[in-house]
């Protein structure tokens, strides 16, 4: 990408903005961080060049001429958690005039996508160097407007938390209530009383027992559910 340091503002306006995307990635548990405390984090990137050069950002590029805005967004997450994300989604676009007062205008097409643990294999627990994933709760500074960009992630996760569906994208095909319960309190950050959960959640119609069991517990072994895909809660 060219600099346009040395151009003034009125030079600048006579530049036609480009068009990137950049990606917001959630995970709850994360890989290659030890003790990971329960949150959503994101896998950053720092900049090696200028604008914001020694800064963390979120993934994400230019577009290419024979690429869509989607696939240019899987390809530069891939490149930077190492793996591919089972839901992905655009989520806005951000043009603000003065995103970088030392680049050329760029217009932003944001993306939001989940991880689950099982998505990351293990060749992709090896950390890279300048990526890296962050706590939600405990941010760099970052790049451009890329702190806008995560807490619109965060508040479009949050708003589809209603959509059992979310949460499943988080967990594996069988889960347990409690399992399940985790996820949303990570989501929504606060607690969640278990027995109202429960009832919730089993009066929905959004899960149906797998008849199987969690093994290996001290206690009474919890059952385990899986999600019921919307085309069939008719035929419960």
């Amino acid at each position: 990408m060219r600099r346009w340091t040395g151009l003034n503002v009125a030079e600048r306006r006579q530049i036609g903005p480009t068009v990137a995307v950049s990606t917001v990635a959630f995970a709850i548990d994360p890989p290659h961080v030890d003790g990971a405390s329960p949150a959503l984090w994101v896998p950053l990137v720092r900049r090696i060049r200028p604008p914001f050069e020694g800064a963390w950002a979120l993934p994400g590029g230019p577009t290419e001429w024979n690429k869509t805005l989607t696939e240019t967004a899987l390809e530069n997450l891939v490149a930077a958690a190492q793996a591919e994300p089972n839901y992905l989604e655009q989520l806005y676009a951000f043009g603000s005039v003065e995103r970088s007062a030392e680049a050329q205008r760029t217009v932003t097409i944001a993306y939001w996508a989940q991880f689950r643990d099982s998505d990351f294999q293990q060749q992709c627990r090896q950390e890279q160097e300048n990526i890296a994933w962050f706590c939600t709760d405990d941010l760099p500074t970052l790049a451009f407007d890329h702190a806008e960009i995560i807490d619109a992630g965060i508040d479009r996760l949050r708003r589809r938390t209603e959509k059992a569906l979310v949460a499943h994208r988080f967990l594996e095909d069988s889960f347990t209530i409690a399992e399940l319960r985790h996820v949303q309190e990570v989501i929504l950050g606060k607690k969640l009383d278990p027995a109202n959960f429960r009832r919730q959640v089993l009066a929905s119609g959004d899960v149906v027992e797998t008849g199987e069991y969690q093994e290996g517990t001290k206690h009474r072994p919890a059952k385990y559910y899986r999600f019921v895909p919307e085309s069939d809660r008719a035929e419960l």
